[in-house]
């Protein structure tokens, strides 16, 4: 899958912040950081359910379903204390949510790199997210195996 053919949701991210500024990505970011969704009951009252993202500095925890409809769904949480890594599993659950489990499968593990946001966050932050993308994607393999 190239650049031009990811889902149309992440394209559409993508292009959010490479039309901005270097300076102002992190803003956008940070409006990521606000819409992440919240989990739904059945996570929120049962945390050990979820699975921490240990290649994260900051608490990060997620769980990802496949509906009846065989669409994928990832909920995330991580403390609002953390905006970078917030936005990141913010983009993440938006950016995935609805996509069949091969569409995610398909979605270039390097997605992370191409948003432009290399210079403005550390390497550290970045591998973040590209771990959460790639657990995304090992549970999905273990769930279909």
């Amino acid at each position: 899958m190239t650049a031009t053919e990811l889902p149309p949701k992440l394209a559409e991210i993508r292009d959010d912040f490479l039309e901005l500024e270097e300076s102002d990505r992190l803003l956008l970011l940070l409006e990521f950081a606000d819409e992440l969704p919240t989990l739904p009951p059945r996570y929120a009252d049962h945390p050990d359910l979820l699975e921490r993202v240990v290649e994260c500095q900051s608490p990060v925890f997620m769980f990802v379903e496949v509906d009846d409809d065989s669409a994928v769904h990832l909920y995330a949480t991580a403390p609002r204390e953390s905006p970078t890594t917030r936005g990141f599993a913010s983009i993440l659950s938006q950016g995935l949510d609805g996509l069949s489990r091969q569409e995610v499968l398909d979605v270039p593990d390097d997605y992370p790199n191409t948003i432009g946001l290399t210079k403005a966050v550390s390497p550290l932050r970045i591998r973040g997210m590209t771990a959460m993308l790639a657990r995304t994607k090992r549970r999905l393999r273990e769930g279909a195996a």
